[in-house]
């Protein structure tokens, strides 16, 4: 599987009084780490959206470990989890300025129509990305550490 790895810096405008990053900030993140995938596999999701197509979020989950703060950088590592031509599902772990584990998440999206809403097939509409998400899935490597 291949894992994107995004460097992140805290920003002071990202965290609350105690210094500690707000929790909706992570979700930004996230999709700091998906654009950064995207880009690893050669592709540019702007390009998509030109095209009329867009992939809203349909679930997301997130798991809170430790704080990130003030100062820091973060390590976003982002991996394709789940694909099946139609859906994919990405998985998250971001890690704080220690190493620590601060969060592990997942965010499922489906390509769309921009004006229908309609579903559309990756693997029909864009064979080259789905060839992508293939390979990167199948990839073994674990996506910890």
């Amino acid at each position: 599987m291949h894992i994107s790895i995004k460097e992140i810096e805290v920003r002071y405008a990202e965290t609350d009084q105690m210094g500690v990053v707000y929790h909706s900030n992570y979700l930004v993140w996230m999709e700091l780490g998906r654009t950064q995938l995207i880009e690893d596999l050669g592709f540019n999701y702007a390009s998509m959206e030109k095209e009329g197509v867009i992939s809203p979020v349909i679930d997301i989950q997130a798991s809170y470990k430790h704080p990130v703060r003030y100062g820091e950088k973060a390590v976003v590592k982002t991996w394709i989890d789940e694909y099946d031509g139609l859906r994919v599902v990405y998985g998250y772990e971001i890690f704080n300025g220690s190493g620590e584990l601060a969060l592990t998440g997942s965010s499922r999206h489906v390509c769309v129509k921009k004006d229908s809403f309609r579903p559309i097939s990756i693997k029909r509409s864009y064979p080259d990305w789905h060839a992508a998400y293939m390979s990167a899935k199948a990839q073994p490597q674990s996506a910890k550490g």
